[in-house]
């Protein structure tokens, strides 16, 4: 006798959609520590943002007589939106043929959203840690000359700069090189020679192969995204002329600046850091970032600091081992312990000292998958193809003085 199945989301799971809710602040939380520290609002319309910094005391004061009165200096600071996306597409099939436990291991729909906000957050992680120039990597000079012919069986080769980033760099992610709009996809990257092969069209890297190397004046930058990416640490805190958010760089707004020319990281160096931020500004930097590379300097440094705790499981009187690691470091300053921790999209060569107070990111309101149609996925015209598309409209305000970088120290 056949069995009796009921109605169910097990049994009838092919009629029961997925709803795609606002994800943002999840996962801002988890992919990245200062992305999951600092401030976000997301109702952030009109043109534009004003900040009024004041930059002076006010001057009327003085002994003896009566003073002169003197008003304080003030500036505004423009905050301007900038966009921010992760797109995504599934065919019809795919869909269909995911529907049911039976069929795949996961739902094609669930599974394309979370590479999406995956590639998104990288994408954004990236951002943080960069100028807002959208440059991944320059060119390497003194690097072979630039082979192949830009497809699938024999793509271009090229090599980029020694300090290129290994996280900029990142199987299937479409580039441009310098201005170009034509797109090319990174078909492999090898960290320890900086060698890159790219398949598509390009004017700039055809032109050069078999003549020269991928010059240093020449750059890869993310798809479209040159000069369009939102402000990130390195631009505001490595600025020493020019504006930043409409206001000229100068003593009150510009961050504290060491450079620890090739010199090792040390808590010498720590100490000059944090403290110069504290007394320019009264407040004391509460999160150190820095690199894989000096965060396991540091570790080095600190070894006799280390203590190993004896995990004691409940209803375990016996401790019958150590863990011979530990999971961060704090560093003292003038107001207690500052948690210091790697970031694989920092230099290897700096550290921040960052008070993330004085970090905000204002997001223009809806942030997340777009939806406004109904649906997050859209049919696209003359296919049998669906498109979802992720983000928004945002910019990263910084304000300068609050935060210090050290930067050039020794990698060796």
């Amino acid at each position: 006798m056949a069995a009796n199945r009921t109605f169910s989301l097990s049994e009838a799971s092919a009629l029961f959609k997925i709803k795609y809710g606002k994800l943002s602040e999840n996962v801002y939380n988890s992919a990245n520590v200062l992305l999951g520290r600092v401030k976000k609002s997301y109702n952030f319309t009109g043109k534009q943002i004003l900040h009024s910094i004041p930059q002076s005391f006010a001057g009327g004061v003085g002994s003896g007589s009566l003073p002169t009165a003197n008003t304080a200096q003030y500036s505004e600071a423009i905050i301007t939106a900038k966009k921010m996306y992760a797109v995504v597409e599934i065919d019809r099939e795919s869909i269909k043929a995911a529907m049911s436990d039976e069929g795949a291991f996961v739902r094609a729909t669930k599974e394309v959203v979370q590479k999406g906000v995956e590639s998104w957050m990288r994408n954004m992680s990236r951002v943080l840690f960069n100028d807002g120039s959208g440059k991944l990597a320059d060119g390497n000079d003194a690097g072979g000359n630039v082979s192949g012919a830009g497809t699938l069986a024999d793509p271009y080769i090229c090599e980029l700069a020694a300090d290129t980033k290994d996280a900029n760099i990142e199987e299937r992610d479409l580039v441009n090189v310098d201005t170009e709009t034509t797109q090319l996809e990174v078909l492999e990257y090898d960290p320890s020679t900086q060698v890159v092969k790219l398949v598509g069209s390009s004017v700039v890297l055809s032109g050069l192969t078999g003549i020269g190397p991928f010059p240093a004046a020449s750059a890869l930058y993310m798809q479209n995204s040159k000069d369009n990416d939102p402000e990130g640490l390195k631009g505001v805190l490595d600025a020493t002329s020019g504006t930043k958010y409409g206001i000229a760089i100068a003593r009150r707004w510009k961050s504290e600046q060491i450079d620890a020319a090739a010199a090792s990281i040390s808590s010498a160096l720590m100490n000059k850091a944090m403290l110069a931020v504290e007394k320019k500004t009264g407040k004391v930097p509460n999160l150190i970032i820095t690199s894989y590379k000096q965060f396991e300097k540091l570790l080095n440094i600190f070894e006799d600091d280390k203590r190993y705790p004896i995990p004691n499981r409940a209803g375990v009187k016996d401790k019958n081992g150590v863990v011979i690691s530990f999971s961060g470091i704090q560093f003292m300053s003038t107001s207690g312990p500052v948690p210091v921790v790697a970031e694989r999209f920092c230099e290897d060569d700096r550290m921040y000292f960052l008070n993330d107070n004085y970090i905000e990111i204002y997001h223009r309101p809806d942030f997340g998958w777009f939806d406004d149609d109904g649906t997050v996925f859209l049919r696209k015209a003359s296919s049998d193809e669906y498109e979802a598309r992720y983000g928004g409209y945002l910019q990263v305000y910084i304000d300068p003085n609050f935060h210090a970088v050290i930067s050039n120290l020794q990698t060796a």
